[in-house]
């Protein structure tokens, strides 16, 4: 199966973000082909969740909750990211503000 381009998948993200009254924001650009894409969901008070998209095991796309199954402050969502930047220089951060928490993915959810 053919995947979406990294930097056409994040336009996308904005959009559907946009559409539903949420802040989105690309907070670092990646790689156009192929990079790999990261989103953090700012809950403000309730806090920050990391998503990282990966491969499901019958090849279809999914997300891990890299950030673990409780949510974690910006301080920590934040040194996630940049752990993940110094180590794939080629990773898109796609940033979303979700207050109200409206957001949702448009994938399965990978356990860890």
């Amino acid at each position: 199966m053919q995947r979406l381009k990294s930097e056409l998948r994040v336009q996308a993200w904005i959009r559907q973000c946009t559409a539903r009254g949420l802040m989105a924001t690309v907070a670092r650009k990646g790689d156009v082909e192929a990079g790999a894409v990261i989103l953090k969901v700012n809950r403000f008070a309730a806090g920050c969740e990391v998503f990282s998209g990966v491969s499901a095991p019958d090849g279809s796309e999914a997300w891990l909750r890299a950030s673990g199954p409780k949510a974690i402050s910006e301080k920590d969502a934040d040194a996630y990211v940049a752990r993940q930047a110094k180590y794939d220089p080629d990773v898109w951060v796609l940033e979303i503000e979700d207050p109200k928490a409206q957001f949702t993915l448009d994938g399965p959810i990978l356990d860890v």
